[in-house]
């Protein structure tokens, strides 16, 4: 077992995430990005837009990160033994991007409850400052969620362009990671990101989220895969592991769930943005 230390336990209760986590080694994190390079050399409209979210169901590569036993042991470590894979995100900020990510609190917008869950966030590329690696505010999620200003900012990569207001950037930290390096963070921190002001790609892959068997969709409906344990509770359509790259059925599942997830994230929006 590679479970979270007591020192990592304790830091994700007083500050709401803990980082680094090492999960892979830099050929597997290479390999990855060779991964999404080919999908998006041979279908170029397969992860633009709505299309980003929920890859491990047409990528064995991406489903087997999401099964990987270390990342599992550290999220069981948070949330138990039970635990389902909730969805999961590529966040590509492109090299000299005005893309960011806004403040925000996932547990304002995914729809699951009880908070039993977490949202793991791999480090495909370097993350730094200046690349726009995440930045937390350290302590925010004791406190309740906060009020979001839907802004649909064009540089924006949430969707609705969400944003907590008024956020003491002096009391954030960088989430620095290195490729291969992990990150979990609970659902009321405020986190956000800024734009890529380097030459190189950065690409993160989120798990959004692991999701205790009995955390329930309160929203709308979402697909899952059991990633451990048993599934007792059984509020959601379980969802088969691809064994090819973008097979064809694979790719209905994939649609499916981006537009149950679309419902989800635009409810009671006045309008629906890109992603």
């Amino acid at each position: 077992m590679t479970s979270l230390t007591a020192k990592q336990l304790k830091d994700y209760d007083d500050y709401g995430y803990v980082a680094p986590i090492n999960v892979l080694t830099l050929d597997e994190a290479e390999e990855i990005k060779k991964e999404i390079e080919h999908i998006e050399k041979k279908w170029p409209d397969e992860l633009v837009g709505l299309g980003r979210n929920n890859i491990h169901y047409i990528s064995p590569v991406f489903d087997k990160i999401c099964h990987n036993f270390k990342i599992l042991d550290a999220v069981e470590s948070i949330i138990g033994k039970d635990i389902l894979v909730g969805g999961t995100t590529l966040f590509i900020k492109d090299s000299d991007n005005k893309g960011f990510v806004s403040w925000h609190q996932d547990a304002k917008y995914i729809g699951f409850e009880p908070y039993n869950w977490v949202t793991a966030w791999l480090a495909i590329t370097d993350a730094n400052e200046e690349n726009g690696c995440m930045r937390m505010w350290s302590g925010s999620h004791k406190e309740k969620v906060k009020d979001h200003k839907d802004t649909y900012d064009k540089n924006n990569l949430l969707t609705r362009g969400q944003t907590v207001q008024n956020v003491p950037i002096e009391k954030t930290t960088p989430n620095v990671l290195k490729a291969g390096q992990l990150s979990l963070h609970h659902p009321m921190i405020v986190h956000g990101s800024g734009p890529n002001k380097s030459n190189q790609r950065r690409i993160g892959f989120v798990i959004q989220s692991y999701i205790g068997t009995n955390v329930d969709q309160v929203i709308g409906k979402v697909y899952v895969q059991q990633a451990r344990g048993k599934d007792t509770f059984k509020y959601h359509e379980h969802a088969k592991r691809p064994v090819e790259l973008m097979n064809k059925n694979d790719m209905i599942l994939k649609n499916k769930a981006n537009e149950e997830l679309s419902k989800i994230f635009y409810k009671d929006a006045k309008k629906t943005g890109k992603y």
